[in-house]
């Protein structure tokens, strides 16, 4: 695709400021012309990430093709329109998508947005509409009415998590329920009525929320995501701590963090090589060295998975009587986290690793993580700008 004018950046920057998910396409005059335009890996991932569809998935041939609806915007009307996906039986079957009826809304190398919503999807020409001025305009407008359905939508689900903290935090102080460094989200997701369990998915309606107590300063916890046993030399955690635990009181453990700028007390340290797209964690023992790798594409599809729309609850602590209580009384409110800085942070030592292995009684090696975790006041580094809201 084509670099971007000034002015379609702006177009693209107006609706990620309204929190539009996105992708580009660029029609060629031949594809105008033959209709039919190449899917680009970009359009690929979008069309599979938003669950439209899969390609990988998709037989060659006619008789494999998938149409699903589609609206082409004007200023002032829309047309219905028939979004093909298919790979030909030619060309080793390189995915093919066509928007009928695009001709008469495009010229060769104009910049098309591709909004998956409501199972269909919305083409905006970038390049000839005012995008801006549609979203802002006091009259009823095509444009303006999806950018207003899509927020409301979206902000339809948060609101009322946001309710519900405000009413929760009302109420004042919540005893802990139990004496953990986990206590301060158990015990709020417990008040709301979530349910405890182990699932990857995030908490409440497909927000993930995150507690933290705000006079500790500690690291925010991302996700937990055990490595690539194979295509690590260590095939568990079991050799892991095998290999670098140590006794504390009457247990063995490898309770440590893991940065990619400084080597710890064991020796571990993190390295993230781009050119495999593989984060490894190695040893300064000559004998161990690289020991377990992550695949870079698996760390991402966690976090966009876990992260999406995360609720960051802040909570003071206040002790009466020996017993611990929980004042909510703040929420960072973040969305669509950039996959791209998430290397870089890596590579910075703002996101870390922990291990938490343990052999219980019975001989049986248990792992918590490994957990990725960010340090605190980062989040911005990872997120586009969020909203804060007071609940007290």
């Amino acid at each position: 695709m084509r670099q971007l004018t000034t002015k379609e950046e702006e177009k693209l920057k107006v609706l990620t400021e309204n929190s539009i998910s996105l992708t580009l396409i660029e029609p060629t005059e031949t594809g105008l012309k033959k209709s039919i335009l190449d899917a680009t890996g970009t359009v690929r991932n979008y069309l599979k990430t938003n669950n439209f569809h899969d390609y990988n998935l998709q037989s060659q041939g006619p008789e494999s093709k998938i149409i699903i609806d589609s609206i082409i915007y004007e200023v002032d009307k829309v047309y219905k329109s028939k979004t093909s996906l298919y790979r030909p039986n030619t060309k080793n079957g390189d995915p093919r998508i066509w928007f009928s009826g695009l001709s008469k809304f495009s010229n060769p190398s104009d910049i098309l947005a591709l909004i998956g919503f409501e199972n269909k999807l919305h083409v905006l020409n970038l390049t000839q509409l005012p995008i801006e001025k549609l979203i802002d305009s006091r009259i009823a407008n095509p444009v303006k009415e999806l950018i207003e359905e899509i927020n409301y939508i979206e902000n339809a689900i948060s609101k009322e998590l946001l309710n519900m903290l405000m009413n929760l935090a009302k109420g004042g102080p919540i005893l802990s329920m139990l004496d953990a460094d986990t206590s301060v989200g158990r015990t709020l997701e417990t008040a709301l009525g979530i349910n405890i369990n182990s699932s990857k998915s995030p908490d409440y309606k497909g927000i993930e929320l995150k507690s933290f107590r705000s006079n500790k300063g500690n690291r925010k916890n991302l996700f937990a995501q055990v490595p690539d046993w194979k295509l690590s030399k260590f095939k568990s955690s079991s050799e892991i701590l095998n290999a670098f635990g140590y006794w504390r009181d009457e247990d063995y453990k490898l309770y440590c963090t893991i940065s990619a700028i400084t080597t710890n007390s064991q020796g571990l340290s993190l390295k993230v090589n781009t050119d495999i797209n593989h984060l490894i964690e190695y040893s300064d023992d000559k004998k161990v060295g690289d020991f377990v790798v992550w695949t870079l594409d698996i760390l991402h599809k966690r976090l966009l998975e876990k992260h999406r729309e995360t609720f960051w609850v802040a909570a003071d602590t206040i002790y009466e009587d020996g017993k611990e209580y929980f004042k909510y009384k703040q929420v960072e409110h973040t969305r669509k986290p950039i996959v791209s800085q998430f290397d870089i942070l890596l590579e910075q030592g703002v996101i870390t690793l922990d291990h938490l292995i343990k052999r219980n009684s019975k001989g049986k090696v248990v792992e918590k993580g490994p957990l990725f975790k960010i340090k605190p006041n980062s989040l911005d580094l990872l997120f586009p700008p969020s909203n804060i809201y007071s609940l007290i």
